[in-house]
């Protein structure tokens, strides 16, 4: 996605060295790379808003993500709602905190093609510990693939 390297541990409170935003928000602004998950899936930041708790990332899906029948094999739409979800939810942490998928609930609605696809993700319920996020994949503009996510806060620990 472009999206960020991993966030390193440490809260701003226990460490007078650790960044006061959180490493989403900084990559957003090109300040660190994309993890190297998004730039595997191929993903590119479209649109957030995180008033409205939304998210558009578009994918471009690699020949090797091809299933022997040659669609999409089912578990690269996995990660990429993975993605999108924790994503989402990450957009709203604040600096020394990270998502962590506790449940991925998919649902696989039509074949997928190794071309380009579009996804949104909305965030449902927001807590404190727990966030649930909704998320789908569209190919001209049908939903190939969907998922409910259930995230959970953790707060890092400095190393």
């Amino acid at each position: 996605m472009t999206t960020a390297a991993a966030p390193t541990a440490a809260s701003p409170d226990s460490d007078p060295k650790a960044p006061a935003e959180h490493w989403w928000h900084r990559m957003q602004r090109g300040e660190l790379p994309p993890p190297p998950v998004a730039r595997l899936l191929g993903a590119t930041i479209v649109r957030v808003d995180r008033e409205a708790g939304e998210l558009d990332v578009d994918y471009a899906p690699r020949a090797d993500f091809a299933n022997p029948a040659g669609g999409m094999q089912g578990g690269m739409l996995g990660a990429m709602l993975d993605d999108l979800t924790a994503s989402l939810v990450d957009s709203t942490l604040a600096a020394g905190e990270a998502p962590a998928t506790v449940s991925l609930n998919l649902s696989y609605l039509r074949p997928a093609r190794i071309t380009p696809m579009q996804g949104r993700a909305r965030l449902m319920r927001r807590g404190r510990d727990v966030c649930h996020v909704s998320g789908e994949l569209l190919q001209d503009g049908k939903v190939v693939a969907s998922a409910v996510a259930v995230c959970s806060i953790i707060k890092l620990r400095a190393p």
